[in-house]
């Protein structure tokens, strides 16, 4: 039998173009039949056919595919048109939607011409430079380690603006504060380690990695990196030598390009979704009370898209409370 693979060949193509000529000369030069051919080439007798009538036509060039795509296209979207969506999606950075309400067109077909001129979906791009942006996942589970602060508003004693309505809620706001939550997020495995704290004082930040890093030790990983904002707990002189210290080298982030830090971004982003407004509370005590159970979940149970559908403890076998 043929082979079937080629460089050159349609991917559904049952020969190459070697083997339609040798199929073709079977049948015009010695003569063969085009049953008998069809058997020894293991195609059908109308594919036979159709490359011995295009030898006799052609020659070997009648051999290679002839490209499938139609001569006209009626209902193809007018080239003008094309260029108003290419040009509102470069200047705008809007998605289909906006483009199609802004140029009265249906959304699919905004969608069709962006992906057929190669333009990345808008959550790929780097929103200030309009690049996409470079994802990448360590080897290894302590290769990196991304450390960031989220600062959500706490909830006041009987509820915020979302559980008592905007005027009342602000009220009750004054008295609130604000959380501090430290959260530490290993690339290879998304495990994360996170606790809500009083302040970013260079103490507070240095207290909680020294907690973060004893429990990435007990699961097994031996932090290499740590990557950072710029914040000035980060930049102080007492992070620094603790990080030294325990032979972690220290990078930071470009100033005002949040997404370096992505895998904590994102972790960020979840946590804010699923635990902090995923209900109304009523108390700051009540959300708090809630986390530990929350985080234990993101560990152990949530998938991770990123993980191919798996949570963070299925890259962590040495993890505690792995089964439970």
């Amino acid at each position: 039998m043929e082979r079937s693979e080629g460089p050159h060949a349609h991917r559904n193509a049952p020969l190459t173009e070697t083997g339609r000529l040798r199929l073709a000369r079977c049948v015009v030069d010695d003569g063969w039949s085009l049953r008998r051919a069809a058997e020894r080439f293991q195609v059908s007798p109308t594919t036979a056919q159709r490359w011995a009538a295009r030898y006799r036509e052609m020659g070997e060039a009648g051999m290679s595919d002839r490209s499938s795509r139609p001569h006209h296209s009626p209902r193809r979207t007018p080239t003008r048109t094309e260029r108003r969506i290419i040009t509102v999606r470069v200047l705008r950075r809007w998605g289909p939607a906006r483009i199609a309400y802004l140029l009265r067109l249906n959304p699919a077909t905004v969608h069709r011409v962006l992906t057929r001129f190669g333009l990345a979906p808008l959550a790929h791009l780097d929103r200030a430079t309009d690049r996409v942006i470079r994802r990448y996942e360590h080897a290894t589970p302590g290769d990196l380690v991304h450390i960031d602060i989220k600062k959500p508003g706490s909830i006041p004693d009987g509820g915020g603006h979302r559980l008592l309505g905007r005027q009342a809620g602000r009220k009750n706001r004054a008295k609130a504060g604000m959380s501090f939550l430290h959260n530490a997020v290993a690339d290879h495995s998304r495990l994360a380690y996170s606790e809500i704290l009083t302040d970013e004082k260079k103490e507070t930040a240095v207290g909680f990695w020294q907690r973060a890093h004893a429990y990435f030790t007990a699961a097994g990983i031996t932090v290499q990196r740590v990557l950072t904002d710029n914040g000035a707990c980060y930049t102080s002189h007492l992070w620094r030598n603790t990080l030294a210290a325990q032979g972690i080298a220290h990078k930071r982030t470009r100033p005002y390009r949040p997404q370096t830090n992505g895998k904590v971004e994102r972790f960020n982003r979840t946590l804010l979704d699923e635990w902090a407004y995923a209900k109304l509370y009523r108390s700051e005590a009540e959300r708090r009370e809630a986390y530990p159970q929350w985080l234990h979940t993101y560990k152990h149970h949530r998938g991770h898209t990123a993980l191919k559908g798996q949570p963070p403890a299925s890259r962590v076998p040495n993890l505690t409370g792995q089964y439970t």
